[in-house]
């Protein structure tokens, strides 16, 4: 176990002052706060099971082991909570019964599994790379044009799927919908940091009060017991032809990951930290791998965790430590997940409505922030098709496998940007590089 120094007399922090890293506050006082990165990390990382199918419990479980995972692989320098990435949403679905349902078999979650897997991967070896190489190489490949395409046309592509459970209860997905809203805009800090939670609380409390909450599954569930595992379809040919679906959410996990060691450094004001960014890709890499070889979703760093640290000024990783914990305990309650599945789906329709457009606008954001030049024809070029792809779904089928519009999408973003480029230099006309790559919200956290 790591050891902290004492901030102070580990219960007051200074005007001005920040508990660093390396510091911790009183053993009370840190587990209010790791309590509160579990408050913070709650709403989203339970909605991507909810959404897709895949056990709640076993997702707080993979969860929880990715965090400390990630604090012992990043030698407890980089506070960090590993949450559900919703980029893994849409290509999950893919593996359902198709029309934005959930999943519903045992078969249909071990295909899913395998591309959370590969995708773990992929992004641990990119891990290794940028520790070999710096990440120079990802800024060429992902400037911001692309970038924020990639991020967008994830959320747009599930925008029919959103509307999908919006229609099964209109006036809950309503109710929920607009307190998403009223809570974003009301509140500042934490509290509206976690509007996402709150609206799917109203929500669910509303569903109860109108008697559309079915707790017989609540009832028969046990309050302690193992989570339900399963494993990776490594054997089955529609697994594999599945997988090109996972393969831009790794672009997704990359930009995330650059992202948040780049806003704890400079959050933290400690440059060095940016030298752990090759730690941090492997670290979630790994955490995802291992996810996905027993039946929790893939993972990612959290945005939502970021604005706790920034309301409180506490970057301790104790903190982390004790909310991973948490987590694990959690896991370890059927009927906590029993409870988080009865969430009609009106509920979800209302939230989902507000979250998937969100993560389109981190990518307009992205942007935005690095004054994109939109004049530019390739820049045009780049977000139109790709945009238009992913949110008609376009598909396209070779054999046995089907690329879907998020395949399509990324691959048209990525072909568009540096063929026109390429094009443009060859005829001496100066095209630029697109600038470097920005810090993004995270997909699974909140895209505020």
């Amino acid at each position: 176990m790591p050891i902290w120094t004492l901030h102070g007399d580990g219960r007051h922090i200074e005007r001005g002052a920040v508990v660093k890293p390396g510091e911790r506050l009183s053993w009370p006082g840190t587990i209010a706060i790791g309590a509160q990165h579990v408050v913070a990390m709650f709403g989203a990382t339970f909605l991507v099971p909810i959404l897709t199918g895949f056990p709640v419990s076993t997702t707080l479980l993979f969860s929880g082991l990715g965090t400390i995972l990630f604090l012992l692989l990043t030698r407890n320098r980089l506070p960090s909570y590993l949450g559900s990435s919703f980029a893994f949403i849409a290509p999950i679905l893919a593996a359902g019964p198709g029309g934005g349902a959930p999943l519903q078999t045992g078969e249909q979650i071990s295909q899913a599994l395998l591309g959370v897997f590969v995708a773990g991967v992929l992004l641990a070896g990119v891990g290794f790379l940028v520790q070999a190489t710096g990440t120079g190489w990802i800024e060429k490949l992902m400037p911001p044009v692309v970038s924020g395409a990639i991020v967008a046309l994830i959320g747009l592509n599930l925008a029919p799927v959103a509307w999908q459970n919006f229609q099964v209860d209109a006036l809950l997905a309503t109710i929920t919908l607009v307190a998403c809203i009223l809570f974003s805009v009301l509140f500042r800090g934490f509290l509206g940091r976690v509007s996402i939670f709150l609206g799917v609380f109203v929500g669910y409390l509303v569903a109860i009060l109108m008697g559309k909450v079915d707790f017989s599954g609540v009832e028969s569930a046990a309050w302690f017991g193992l989570p339900e595992f399963h494993l990776p379809a490594f054997g089955d040919p529609v697994a594999w032809g599945l997988l090109p679906m996972f393969l831009p959410v790794v672009l997704v996990l990359i930009a995330e990951n650059v992202g948040h060691v780049r806003g704890v450094a400079t959050m933290t004001e400690d440059p060095s930290i940016n030298t752990h960014t090759g730690r941090a890709l492997v670290a979630d890499g790994l955490a995802t791998t291992i996810a996905g070889a027993f039946g929790g979703s893939g993972t990612t760093t959290y945005g939502e965790n970021i604005g706790v640290m920034a309301a409180t000024r506490v970057y301790s990783t104790a903190a982390y430590w004790v909310a991973g914990a948490i987590a694990i305990l959690l896991a370890f309650s059927p009927k906590i997940g029993a409870v988080i599945f009865a969430l009609p789906a009106g509920v979800l329709g209302g939230v989902t409505t507000a979250l998937y457009g969100l993560i389109g606008v981190i990518g307009i954001k992205i942007w935005v922030d690095n004054q994109v030049d939109f004049s530019r024809p390739v820049n045009q070029y780049t977000v139109a098709v790709s945009f238009v792809i992913a949110i008609a779904g376009f598909t396209m089928t070779f054999d046995q496998l089907q690329f879907g519009g998020i395949v399509l999408g990324t691959f048209a973003a990525l072909a568009i940007y540096h063929g026109g480029n390429a094009i443009a230099r060859a005829r001496k006309t100066g095209a630029d590089d697109g600038g470097p790559i920005v810090p993004i919200g995270q997909l699974g956290g909140d895209p505020q």
